[in-house]
């Protein structure tokens, strides 16, 4: 794909996630060509064009939704705008990729959706750690049934401790929809249920604890009973008091078990506990940049016509499980899915 062929991509937020993952590897991704950043700080989306090489910079999104150069919108800006902006984008035509969540409920999520399969457009989330080496690796023994029957799954992600000098739209109800829950439980949660292709949930169990100086829970446990009796538990924290974050997934099946940090996979046989832990070959780049990399490799091809991808309705469910997590947490109790 050359030059003009290339996928022309508008960036939409120029806040952390774009500087440390995005514009460092579209820069560089074959097929996609930097074309625009749009943020309302003008002097510093100037200063990261410049550092990148990108020709144009806009203050509103409507200039970059105008533009004919623009194929594809990539929406890095605070969640409470990835619902309006993915809409006006695939109205405008163009192909989107949103940061988590696509919106701050199921209701925003499935109004997205469908503006995507009215337009015809590709619409893609950006959840990475579907996309891991060590998740893709492990995956197959996951949906293959090599495990047997998945009984009991449990995962977390737990941040360090940060100082909070003073709140940002992360810290507002208004702006976030939530704290740690909606900021790192919707992608653990994401991750368990798609190894499981989705399946229904019947009941939901969630705890949260209010977060100092903010709006929002610092952090959050949540518990769904699946269809069939499995049972998958999340925790989350943004003020977990230690050295380094952890980041953790365990499966418990009724013929293996499989964990990752570090990558573990066994089996149960007629000769006795198998080893069967796949080999993973050192990459460049951390697990993080990694499936990143991956992430936007894919939703350049389904931009560019070679992979198409379907509108992602999963996500449609993710936000009302997390909608009912929620309410558990404010109303005490366990309630039904």
């Amino acid at each position: 794909m050359n030059e003009r062929t290339a996928v022309g991509i508008a960036l939409l937020g120029t806040g952390s996630i774009s500087q440390v993952v995005h514009l460092p590897i579209l820069s560089g991704l074959a097929g996609a060509r930097l074309h625009a950043v749009c943020d309302i700080e003008r002097p510093k989306a100037t200063t990261i064009a410049n550092r990148f090489g990108i020709p144009r910079v806009y203050r509103s999104d409507d200039e970059a939704f105008a533009d004919p150069e623009v194929d594809a919108v990539v929406i890095c800006t605070p969640s409470h705008l990835h619902e309006s902006q993915a809409i006006a984008a695939l109205e405008a035509g163009k192909h989107v990729l949103v940061e988590k969540p696509i919106a701050l409920d199921a209701a925003g999520t499935e109004r997205v959706v469908r503006a995507a399969e009215r337009a015809g457009r590709t619409l893609m989330v950006a959840m990475n750690n579907r996309f891991r080496p060590d998740i893709l690796a492990l995956a197959p023994f996951v949906r293959g049934g090599e495990l047997g029957r998945p009984f009991q799954i449990r995962a977390g992600w737990l941040n360090r401790k940060m100082r909070t000098v003073r709140p940002t739209w992360r810290h507002r109800l208004e702006t976030a929809g939530g704290g740690a829950l909606m900021d790192l439980g919707v992608q653990v949660l994401d991750l368990c249920l798609s190894l499981l292709d989705y399946p229904r949930v019947e009941r939901v169990v969630a705890h949260t604890h209010p977060g100092e100086r903010m709006e929002v829970e610092d952090a959050a446990t949540a518990v769904f009973r699946l269809e069939g009796g499995t049972v998958l538990s999340i925790d989350v924290t943004w003020s977990l008091v230690a050295q380094r974050d952890r980041n953790y997934l365990h499966i418990l099946g009724t013929q293996g078990s499989a964990s990752t940090s570090p990558l573990a996979v066994y089996k149960e046989s007629e000769h006795g506990l198998l080893d069967v832990t796949p080999q993973i070959a050192p990459g460049r780049e951390n697990l993080y940049t990694g499936a990143y990399r991956q992430v936007l490799g894919r939703f350049i091809g389904a931009a560019g016509g070679e992979c198409p991808v379907a509108p992602p309705r999963e996500q449609i469910e993710l936000m009302r499980l997390i909608e009912l997590a929620y309410r558990s947490a404010r109303e005490g109790r366990e309630l039904e899915a």
